[in-house]
């Protein structure tokens, strides 16, 4: 039980660092920097397609890997 435990979580966290290398990012450079909070307070937009795709994906694998990490521990000790 430990073994496929500990095999799950090395599946879920190599899928977990995908999703999160995929994903492109929020502020492009300076640019971002500059502008602070407020582009993302009135300038944010719904993510459609693969980007919406990615963002759940990422929220489902962190999920699980928390709750497999605790698994683990509980299995473990």
């Amino acid at each position: 039980m430990a073994i496929a435990v500990k095999i799950l979580l090395v599946i879920v966290s190599l899928g977990l660092i995908l999703t999160v290398l995929l994903q492109q990012g929020k502020s492009a450079g300076l640019s971002g920097a500059i502008s602070g909070g407020a582009e993302h307070l009135f300038g944010k937009q719904k993510a459609r397609g693969l980007d919406l795709l990615l963002h759940r994906t990422t929220i489902v694998l962190g999920v699980l890997f928390v709750v497999l990490c605790v698994a683990a521990t509980f299995i473990s000790g």
